[in-house]
């Protein structure tokens, strides 16, 4: 496991990831999650995608000046079946129940394709989240990113930063320290709870016309509201 300050991510094998805690550890990086035909699948799914741009998002181009213009999908219903299916693991489940006051439990994830020049600003995830029909948004938990690009080269950047909060951190002055960097690898699973500063750095124009595919998003709860 990566220790914090360290800036490197160390994978854990899949073999342990049934004795794997977020109590313990709140940062999972797992390598070869997917298999290449597991990838094929979901890239083939997304080349029929209806994608948006982050032009075409303004809550979340707002959010995310000056990132490019990375594209953003549905997952559709196989797919998302498949996804969700193979994430039935025991560290989600444990962190996620233990919370006190549940009262609902969601989940959402969509595709993302960043070429070159897009990239994602330092955030925590607790601000991103917008209300519905006057209910207070799902508390976001489990934040994940796992990647299906058939081919990825360290120079082509997009790197996922995470960070940890320095003791002379505020609200209005971030003080942050590397804590992860963790490249895009093909069929590389990460996970981390919420909140927790990151970014994913800009991919560099020596990526040409490839394209950094992945499925990301969140576990959320819903609780009663306080008194």
């Amino acid at each position: 496991m990566s220790h914090q300050g360290s800036g490197r991510s160390a994978a854990v094998p899949l073999a342990e990831l049934a004795s794997f805690s977020f109590r313990n550890h709140p940062v999972l990086v797992v390598e070869n999650f997917w298999s290449p035909e597991e990838r094929k699948f979901f890239r083939d799914a997304m080349n029929q995608a209806a994608w948006k741009n982050l032009a075409d998002l303004q809550n979340v181009r707002d959010d995310f000046p000056n990132s490019g213009n990375w594209a953003k999908a549905e997952i559709g219903p196989a797919q998302g079946q498949r996804f969700l299916s193979r994430l039935q693991l025991p560290c989600i489940q444990e962190y996620m129940e233990s919370f006190p006051d549940i009262t609902g439990r969601h989940m959402g994830f969509n595709y993302y394709s960043y070429s070159a020049g897009d990239c994602l600003l330092t955030h925590d995830d607790t601000d991103q989240g917008y209300a519905t029909g006057g209910a207070q948004a799902p508390r976001r938990r489990i934040a994940l990113v796992t990647y299906f690009h058939d081919e990825w080269r360290s120079d082509w950047g997009g790197e996922l930063i995470i960070y940890a909060t320095r003791t002379t951190h505020t609200t209005e002055r971030p003080d942050l320290e590397v804590t992860h960097c963790i490249e895009p690898r093909p069929g590389s699973l990460v996970m981390f709870t919420v909140p927790r500063f990151h970014r994913v750095c800009r991919v560099d124009p020596t990526a040409g016309q490839h394209r950094r595919l992945s499925i990301a998003g969140w576990f959320m709860t819903e609780h009663r509201p306080s008194r």
